[in-house]
């Protein structure tokens, strides 16, 4: 089977937001270097909160929209309402699912894309979140495209995260407070690709690990 329930699916977000809370000194350490320090606070206590508040019999949407709330209510920093809008986007693209399928799932991530986008200037190249995730949505859409399975997409997707994230090591941050070092600002992961990028692997082996079950 190529589909999960979309009921109960919002553990998946809870799993997410395990590993965001296990690697909070790290986000932090990262953002340090050319932020504020504190994207790994704000990241832990907002998938904390909310992860408090999914039950087990939630959606994925339901799930999403809890952490959008608290995002964009309780958490402070640029990235709070940033990944706000993202999910609250991605939970209306998955709005009446009663299952998540490859179509259903790259609708949703396409939706977080474009919501992110819509936000600021961004693009890729200038450090930021983007540089994992347009190249991770672009690999799962031309995975759809190849007719590739869902668990196949899920995996490339993933990959192409991981990837971008690392690239912004040697780019110049043209984004946020982290762009008034110029030169300085290279030899640094970004945290919010860094971030997007544990999500990103989050939905990929939560969604895989389901479909092998199912």
């Amino acid at each position: 089977m190529d589909a999960i329930p979309n009921a109960g699916a919002g553990e998946i977000l809870r799993e997410i937001a395990s590993v965001i809370v296990a690697n909070k000194a790290w986000l932090s350490e990262i953002d340090g270097k050319i932020g504020d320090g504190d994207h790994g606070i704000n990241m832990a206590k907002g998938f904390g909160r909310a992860a408090e508040r999914i039950s087990p019999e939630a959606t994925l949407t339901e799930a999403m929209e809890t952490l959008s709330d608290v995002l964009m209510s309780e958490i402070g920093g640029s990235m709070g309402p940033l990944y706000g809008m993202m999910f609250s986007d991605m939970a209306d693209a998955l709005s009446g699912a009663d299952a998540i399928d490859s179509a259903a799932f790259g609708r949703m991530i396409r939706a977080g894309l474009d919501g992110v986008q819509d936000i600021g200037a961004a693009k890729v190249g200038d450090k930021t979140l983007l540089d994992a995730l347009v190249p991770a949505v672009e690999a799962f859409e031309l995975e759809q495209a190849r007719g590739a399975a869902f668990g196949t997409a899920l995996a490339a997707m993933r990959a192409a995260a991981e990837n971008g994230r690392d690239s912004t090591v040697d780019m110049v941050a043209k984004i946020g407070r982290s762009a008034r070092l110029g030169e300085r600002s290279r030899g640094v992961l970004d945290a919010g690709a860094s971030s997007c990028a544990l999500i990103l692997a989050g939905f990929a082996e939560g969604l895989s690990r389901r479909l092998e079950s199912a």
